[in-house]
């Protein structure tokens, strides 16, 4: 095989292989990831009536947590709770809850988050890490347009965040 022939495969190997590979991001960018990820609006607890859908932060040890996205909605595969920590030292979520207004009800294991840190809550199974919780559900959980609490382990609402 002369090395003109064998050039003409090599960058048609190339080509082939980033059209692929741009194809497959395309694809997963479209249908898996988040385009924009909306960002909370603060009002303090003592703000709000008891009833009100209002999102709250509220300060626990000097900082503040929140459910910074709900992405994947609908999709088993691809959903996923962002939890977000903001305060100084370490937040022990055990026996915390992510719940929804159709009685989905996600109980936190042992888990503390530190200082910035967050958690990604799967609804399927996977094996627990330091970044990635799994609920080990066999169907999708959350729904575009309801809402998503996060409760202490006293029941308090500690956030609310609406599924967009």
């Amino acid at each position: 095989m002369d090395r003109r022939r064998l050039i003409f495969y090599l960058l048609l190997n190339i080509f082939v292989s980033a059209c692929v590979t741009i194809s497959i991001l395309y694809w997963y960018d479209r249908n898996y990831r988040e385009v924009t990820l909306p960002q909370p609006q603060a009002i303090q607890p003592t703000a709000a009536p008891a009833s009100s859908n209002a999102t709250a932060v509220s300060t626990i040890q000097g900082g503040a947590i929140q459910i910074f996205s709900v992405s994947g909605a609908g999709t088993l595969d691809a959903e996923v709770v962002i939890v977000k920590y903001t305060g100084d030292g370490e937040l022990d979520l055990t026996g915390w809850h992510l719940k929804d207004s159709n009685g989905n009800v996600y109980t936190f294991p042992s888990f503390k988050l530190f200082k910035n840190g967050a958690v990604q809550v799967h609804t399927k199974s996977g094996t627990n890490t330091a970044i990635d919780l799994y609920w080990g559900q066999n169907n999708a959980v959350w729904q575009s347009g309801e809402n998503v609490e996060l409760t202490d382990a006293n029941g308090n609402v500690q956030y609310s965040y609406h599924v967009p």
